[in-house]
């Protein structure tokens, strides 16, 4: 958010909160009381002391007088807070960072994926030092994406699975020309130095994911809406956080997705000149991922409900994160970025023109959707249903396009095999102990492995996935050694061992992880916990 901004953001945000809470003296002060209660809740386990001595002061201070308050003091009181919730969460840019961090940032990485791979440095020599663009492919609908962000406001929305997925998506959108984009950002990647000076300057906004209150959820959302009102392209990951149990989002979270529609009716009762906002789903593919141990952990831990935030995991480590990228990039392990097709806010497709076509091809006039009398308007019950109706879309497209790699097929085969050989026992036993099979015949693992993969390649002929080149030009013993090579590289425990023509679960709760991006596309799958 640059500063000649800001300030109106800030204005409008409190504003447009403020209203929606003191249409009655009775939400106002529910609204007061419920916030100041979550706050007391959050601040017992803020780990900075001297920041949670002023916050809980500043609380008690709130509270002491809005309890003998008048209703049009106590909407003063909750207004303060408001105000406070959206000076907190803007977001700052700084053009100098930016033009320091792209001119830096591409060449380090670089050199780092040359120095960690000295095959890959020797196949450069013939034509220059290899480049991030061997690493990270970006496919898919790209040229779409930038002729919508050409004609109005775009969303890129994302698969999630590591803290590594900003800094992708922040490098693929410089290397498609785009201009930055404004994301939210968890308030705990804000206590590393580093990386908080970047996100401070880079236009990342600050989602404190422990704030339970509703008027501060209302905030967040409101202010990614006003930056889209203004013209800011928007990234955020609609599955809320990073996938714990490693599988594609299908449940996505209605409050920031719906901020799009708000923003484009807001822009056509205000007749700006480009009011569209367009939405962009895409996924990010791995072989590895960094923190999978902690997420599927997490996930078996609480059964999917999960601690929403995780302070303490291996992107907080920088050895872990060097480590990772080494063991990455030295296996020569391409990186995904696969882009959909842009999507008006109902959900319909989006043509190079900036047309909306339905899902028989036919053009439709947007604007319709939103009109009552001849005029925009907001009709809240209607826009949460063609939320739902997008969210649904992007769901398909992040299935659709999402790069299936050999340690997804060969961790499902494996373990797809393992349920078949303990039937009616509990999945956490399996998981604990390995069944009655601590290990499956090399022969038999090929043999899953060639059955799954036909079942893939016919979904992929069907557009309903995509394979990675591993699992097109290689035989299955190839696939299987590219699996294992991953599989035992990184983690601190190998996920697979092969110990002569017998391949060993080692860690199954890691294979558990990687199986998961599996789930959803029609295969045989286990029983899933409740």
């Amino acid at each position: 958010m640059r500063d000649h901004d800001k300030e109106r953001v800030l204005v409008e945000v409190a504003h447009r909160v403020f209203n929606h809470y003191t249409k009655d003296p009775r939400t106002t002060e529910q609204a007061l009381f419920d916030t100041l209660y979550e706050e007391r809740i959050r601040l017992e386990t803020e780990k900075d002391r001297s920041k949670a001595k002023k916050q809980a002061a500043f609380y008690r201070k709130i509270r002491r007088e809005a309890l003998q308050a008048s209703p049009t003091r106590q909407s003063e009181l909750l207004k303060q807070v408001i105000e406070g919730f959206a000076e907190e969460v803007a977001g700052h840019f700084d053009p100098r960072v930016f033009a320091l961090a792209t001119r830096v940032a591409p060449p380090a990485l670089s050199a780092l994926l040359n120095a960690l791979s000295p095959l890959r440095l020797l196949a450069a020599i013939p034509t220059g030092m290899a480049t991030l663009d061997d690493q990270i492919v970006i496919e898919g609908e790209t040229e779409a994406f930038k002729a919508a962000a050409q004609m109005g406001t775009t969303v890129l929305v994302s698969t999630h699975l590591s803290n590594l997925d900003s800094i992708i998506l922040g490098y693929a959108l410089f290397r498609l020309g785009l201009p930055p984009y404004t994301y939210g950002a968890g308030l705990n990647l804000f206590s590393n130095k580093m990386i908080g000076f970047f996100l401070h300057n880079l236009g990342a906004y600050k989602v404190d994911r422990r704030k339970k209150a509703e008027v501060y959820k209302h905030a967040l959302k409101t202010y990614a809406g006003c930056t889209m009102e203004h013209g800011y392209h928007n990234m955020f990951f609609p599955g809320g956080t990073r996938s714990r149990s490693g599988a594609v989002e299908n449940k996505l979270k209605m409050g920031l997705l719906g901020m799009g529609l708000n923003a484009y009716v807001h822009n056509l009762c205000n007749k700006k000149p480009r009011p569209d906002v367009f939405v962009v789903p895409c996924t990010l593919n791995y072989q590895l991922v960094l923190e999978a141990e902690t997420l599927i952990g997490d996930y078996l831990q609480a059964v999917g409900k999960s601690r929403y935030i995780i302070e303490d995991d291996e992107f907080s480590k920088p050895k872990r994160v060097a480590d990772f990228i080494s063991k990455l990039f030295s296996l020569d392990s391409r990186i995904h970025m696969v882009v959909s097709k842009p999507l008006d806010v109902f959900g319909n497709e989006v043509d190079e023109q900036g047309n909306s076509r339905d899902h028989r091809g036919r053009i439709v006039d947007r604007t319709r959707y939103v009109y009552r009398d001849g005029e925009p308007a907001f009709d809240a019950q209607r826009d949460q249903e063609y939320t739902r109706e997008l969210a649904r879309v992007i769901a398909d497209a992040f299935h659709r396009d999402t790069v299936i790699k050999p340690t997804h097929l060969v961790s499902y085969s494996i373990l797809d095999w393992l349920w078949e050989k303990c039937p009616g026992m509990d999945f956490y036993r399996v998981l604990r102990t390995g069944g009655s099979e601590e290990s499956i015949p090399m022969t038999d693992a090929y043999n899953r492995v060639d059955r799954i993969l036909g079942t893939l390649r016919g979904l992929e002929q069907k557009n309903c996935v995509r394979l990675d080149d591993s699992l097109r030009g290689k035989d299955t013993g190839a696939i299987v050694g590219d699996a294992l090579a991953h599989l035992k590289s990184y983690h601190r425990r190998p996920a697979l061992l092969r110990r002569g023509d017998r391949l060993f679960h080692e860690d199954r709760n890691l294979l558990l992880y990687y199986h998961n991006r599996l789930t959803g596309f029609g295969l045989p799958t286990w029983e899933k916990p409740q």
